[in-house]
């Protein structure tokens, strides 16, 4: 039997493409024998950690804020996804870092939906531990060994490393999909990204017979 095709996904939890990309990803997972791998990228990794104004990010006033949020919020419905209008970005670092614990627990990838769920659709601040700790319990992990995550930094060098993959590879926008030295960006619509992988060697996983 072949090795999956390995698909690494470069993300970050307050991307609302990501959070769009994220679900085309589950839909290849489901037709192509793939191994996806979570990238962190450093999106605003200068936002403080009270979160910082949409409007003064994109110098808008709240006419463009509005816009951009009916725009995201017909693209998120187009694919059956809840969206709340944003405000504020956050900063995403020390939920990358937890998100980077919760890969080494058992049923942990279930993580990333709801930080993405947390920002997008409950427009928490994913940079406030409470906040985190609330979506780790939601995951059905250990809090208290994430609080540890969060207190002691142990997953700093991890997520370094992903940042650090993400300057080497020259990714400079999110989503970005990687296999096989080549390379896709942005929320690419489904077929798009079902053909990268076919021509980057993913079987098509074959029908389970009723």
């Amino acid at each position: 039997m072949s090795e999956p095709l390995t698909l690494e996904v470069f993300s970050d939890y307050v991307c609302p493409w990501c959070y769009l990309g994220d679900n085309r990803i589950k839909k290849l997972r489901e037709n192509f024998d793939i191994d996806v791998k979570l990238v962190h990228f450093p999106l605003h990794p200068e936002t403080p950690a009270e979160g910082r104004r949409l409007m003064d990010l994109f110098g808008t006033d709240q006419a463009g804020i509005d816009e951009k949020n009916n725009r995201m919020r017909g693209l998120m419905a187009d694919e059956g996804l809840p969206f709340a209008d944003r405000t504020h970005t956050f900063n995403s670092r020390l939920a990358q870092e937890v998100g980077k614990w919760a890969e080494t627990q058992p049923g942990g990838d279930a993580i990333h939906d709801l930080f993405f769920e947390a920002y997008f659709v409950d427009k928490r601040n994913i940079a406030e531990p409470d906040v985190i700790l609330d979506v780790v319990a939601k995951a059905g992990l250990d809090v208290d060994a994430a609080r540890d995550v969060i207190e002691n930094r142990t997953f700093k060098d991890a997520v370094d490393e992903d940042w650090s993959k993400s300057h080497a590879y020259g990714v400079t926008g999110v989503p970005t999909f990687v296999s096989e030295g080549h390379g896709m960006v942005g929320a690419q619509p489904y077929d798009a990204l079902a053909a990268f992988v076919t021509e980057m060697g993913a079987k098509p996983k074959t029908p389970v017979a009723g």
